[in-house]
This record gives structure tokens, sequence and C-alpha cells, in this order.
């Protein structure tokens, strides 16, 4: 019987020195929290390490999480940091109650590794941003250390001989309710100071009043939107647009404050803009499609909206920029966000008419944070990795032999023209519709170069025309329409698309990596 209850006096305590070891790492975390409100947000432990797991996970690795988790891949990252850390915790804990130096040591080694990934990332602004990993450390190595030597010291009344393994249960109770209580209002506190941060961006950007544009856009044709349900909405919703980027914290810039910077090769005029100094030149506005590179074949990465802002060819020329085909010695565009992201964009297709712009707005009003409020840069055909820079700040002239922007370095294309692509909406993959006459329906792109047939197969017969609706503007995706005549049974249906170069979209599948995917999309029904 003693030695039983000895063996589960001994679980106990290593059950509890998890526990320590757990709270240890929670006040780590809290206290980095609290920290990084008077250093900035994404200084953050564990915005920082997930950013240096995003800059250093091989591009494989990061199509495959997008494809399976899709917008959920940042918050799938952070809780995987999470658990990682509160399994190390748990460890630490129990190692501590036999080494309590080492395992206290353990959580600063953490705190440096934390802190060398802050200190490490893009848009890091130096040191300072490895402080909320290093003092959360401490703090966190205290608490270890404290509620260990609970567990280790004997009470008093236990010192007599013949007491055997009593130890300070009360005190490490309180301790721990300490720790714990402590620990919770620093993270709320530095929760909720994080969020006071971007209070004055939400207060500039709700007393933008966007002017009216000087060029406005065509009214969409009346028979662009298919009256078929299930069919993409022509226009895609703000809230509905895809978001694909690397930033874990959405960096919300205050528009008063905000500057561009143009410089670099050929730049003879050396610029800086403000937000203000968008307003008052001349707007466009344009029903444009953006596509993501990673975007699988069939897949959600692409949506429509009309925007608005500043022709950025013009303020190019006017610093004096020319294009190659006319002398100039940059033929790469380099845009720089405040999260330290770079996009590489052919200089010649900025300046060679296309609407080129930074936007400033977004189905009629301000741009979204999690769309680049204040000013994002979009090049209508273009994938988004080598054109769409969100929370852009600063425009560098040079060359593709001179720089590799980001995702360059991680083996993608440096050129990278959105591919002739269509996709079926309807019917779903899997649906059981009746026999009878079944409306296939979707939408196909070229963007800026227009989508001028598209035809659907019926298992494997002849390919048919479907029916395009009307087209708002080559820059735009096009809806499509195809009555099939359904027979009971299974059916494959397949979709492909012609541009107006007389592109037809090829057969062959490839993968996103390294300039976009291909091949024919099919989905299979049963015809009840």
């Amino acid at each position: 019987m003693v030695g039983v209850r000895i063996s589960g006096t001994t679980l106990a305590r290593g059950g509890l020195a998890a526990l320590s070891g757990l709270l240890s790492g929670f006040a780590a975390l809290a206290v980095a929290e609290l920290v990084s409100a008077a250093v900035r947000p994404e200084a953050g432990p564990v915005t920082a390490v997930g950013g240096a797991a995003i800059d250093r996970t091989p591009a494989p690795v990061k199509d495959w999480a997008i494809r399976n988790f899709g917008e959920d891949d940042k918050l799938v990252l952070q809780l995987g940091i999470l658990a990682t850390l509160a399994a190390l915790g748990l460890v630490l804990g129990v190692v501590a109650l036999r080494y309590r130096r080492t395992g206290s040591a353990g959580v600063l080694i953490f705190g440096v590794v934390g802190a060398a990934a802050a200190v490490s990332r893009p848009d890091s602004t130096g040191f300072v941003d490895g402080l909320p990993s290093l003092v959360g450390a401490v703090g966190g190595a205290a608490v270890l250390y404290l509620l260990i030597g609970r567990l280790t010291a004997r009470r008093r009344a236990d010192t007599a001989p013949g007491a055997g393994n009593g130890w300070d249960r009360r005190g490490f109770l309180l301790a721990a309710s300490a720790a714990a209580a402590v620990s919770g209002g620093a993270g709320v506190l530095g929760r909720t100071l994080n969020g006071r941060r971007g209070q004055d961006a939400a207060a500039s950007r709700a007393q933008i009043v966007l002017p009216p544009p000087a060029s406005p856009a065509p009214p969409i044709p009346a028979g662009a939107q298919l009256r078929v349900a299930g069919v993409s909405s022509f226009t895609t919703p703000s809230k509905s647009f895809y978001r694909v980027d690397t930033a874990l914290v959405v960096p919300k810039v205050d528009a008063t404050s905000w500057r561009l910077r143009i410089h670099g090769k050929g730049v003879k005029r050396p610029t800086t803009v403000t937000f203000q100094d968008l307003l008052d030149r001349e707007l466009i506005e344009r029903d444009i499609t953006l596509t993501c590179v990673s975007n699988e074949v069939g897949g959600p990465y692409v949506g429509n909206a009309r925007w608005i802002g500043v022709r950025l060819a013009d303020l190019l020329r006017e610093a004096g920029v020319k294009p190659p085909s006319r002398g100039g010695p940059a033929d790469q565009l380099v845009a720089r966000s405040v999260d330290g992201m770079t996009l590489g964009t052919p200089v010649e297709d900025v300046m060679d008419g296309r609407d080129a712009m930074l936007a400033v707005g977004m189905n009629g009003e301000p741009l979204s944070f999690v769309h680049g409020f204040p000013v994002r840069m979009l090049v209508p055909g273009l994938y988004g990795y080598v054109s769409a820079c969100k929370w852009i700040e600063d425009i560098e002239l040079t060359t593709f032999d001179d720089y590799d922007p980001y995702w360059v370095k991680r083996k993608w294309a440096r050129k990278a023209p959105i591919k002739t692509q269509s996709r079926i909406d309807t019917p779903k993959p899997f649906a059981r519709p009746r026999a009878g006459t079944v409306m296939v329906a979707g939408v196909a792109w070229a963007q800026h170069r227009g989508i001028d047939k598209v035809e659907i197969r019926i298992d494997d017969g002849p390919w048919r025309p479907a029916d395009l609706a009307a087209q708002d503007t080559v820059d735009t995706w096009r809806q499509w329409s195809y009555p099939w005549k359904a027979t009971p049974g299974g059916h494959t249906l397949t979709v492909r698309a012609t541009d107006r170069t007389g592109q037809v979209q090829t057969e062959k599948r490839t993968r996103t990596i390294p300039d976009g995917a291909s091949g024919w999309h099919s989905v299979v029904v049963t015809v009840d």
C-alpha cells in the first residue's frame, strides 16, 4: 500500500509539473502580447515565428496548404504553432521537476528563437522587434521556476523525521492560480492595446469619400449576368473576394500617414506621394478580374470587382520612367508592401496601355484592410503574385537580372501572364440532377485577351459550343451556359475555352507551380 501511495504521489507531481510548463508557456505568450503592444503587433512571437515558418516553407508545401485549407491556412498554422508550444511546455515542465534550472532555461531558449524570428522578418524595424519574445520568455521562465519550487518545497510539518514526501500543495495551488490570473490579465490587456493601434487606421478609412472617377467604368452589359442558379455572380462582393497572402496579422495603415516612394533605375525624378495626392489626381474606374497563381483547375481563387484608382503608368512617366521598348534601363518594377512582401512586375506590361493602377477603392468603397487598404497595385492580365501588391509603400525600378522578389526566390516564375481557363459552376461535382434539360454553366477568363468561345463535352462525345453571356471587357471573366439534354446514368462534363487570340485552353494538366495551373475542368454527375 505504501508503494502505491508513493507512486500515485509521484504521478500527481509529474502531472502538476507538466501543468506548470503549460502555464509558463501561457505566461510567456501573454507577456509577449502585452510587450508587443508597445512595439508593434507583428513582433509578437506567434506572428513572428509563423511568418518565419511561411518564409522557409517550400513552395509545394505552401501550395498544398492553400489547396487543402484555403483561406484558413493561416489559422491552421497559428494553431499548429500554439499546439507545438503547448507540447514543449509540458515537456519542459516535467524536465524542470528534476532539473529546475534546465527546464526554466529551456523557456528562455525558445524566447531567443522567437526574437531571432522577429528580427529576421523582412518588415522588421530592428532589434526592438525581439523584445516581446525575450521579455515574454523571461516571464515564462520565472513562472516555471516558481511553480516547480512549490512542487519541490516541503511543508514545515513534513520536515520532521519520517514525514515522507510531503510538498507544498497549498502553495502550489495559490501560485498556479495567481500565475494564470496575471497571465490572463496581461494577455487581455495586450490584445486590447494592440486592437487600439488600428483605431487610427480605421478612423482614417471611415473618413474617406472617394471622388467620382474622371474615367468611369462603362455600365456592365445587361446580358453579362446569366439567370442560371448556381453560377458565380458577375461582380464578386468584397466580403466574398478571395484572399491569399502571407500576412498573419493584417496590416492596418493610417491613410493620413501613408506614403509611396517611387525610385530606382531610370527614375529621373524620384517621387513620394500621399494618399490625398492620389485622390486629387484623375481617377479611373474599371471592372477587372483577378486570379491567384495558386488557383487549381476549377478552383475558387478568382474574382471580379470594380476598382477605382490612379493609372500607374502616369505616375511612372511623371517620374521620368520609360519602358524598355523606348530605351528605359529598368525592365522590372518591384513593389514592396508594409509587411515586407516584394512583387516583381514587367515594366513593359505596366506601361503598354492596359489599366494598371494603384487602386484606392473596390466595389464603390475604400479598400478593406484585408484587400490592401489604403492602396494596392493591380495589373490586368498577370497573376496576383507578380502584380497585385497589397498595402504597397514602395516602388523600385530595377531589372530581372538584378533582383529576385519574394516568390521568385521560392522557384515561381518571374513572369506570369494569366492562362486561359474555364470552370463549371453548376452542376456541382457528384450532383444528382433529374433527367431532362439541365443547365450547365460557369465562367471563363483570359484577362487582357478576352474569351471568344467556350465548349462543352459530355463524356467522350464531340465538343459543342456553349452560349456566351455578354462580354464586359477583355479584362473580366465571361459567363457561359449550355442546355444539356441529360439522360439517366453517370456522366462526365468537361469544359474548355478559347481566348480572342485563338489560343485554345490546353488539356495538359500542370501544377500551379511555377506559373499557374492548366488543364480542362471536369465534373462527374449522376442523372436520376
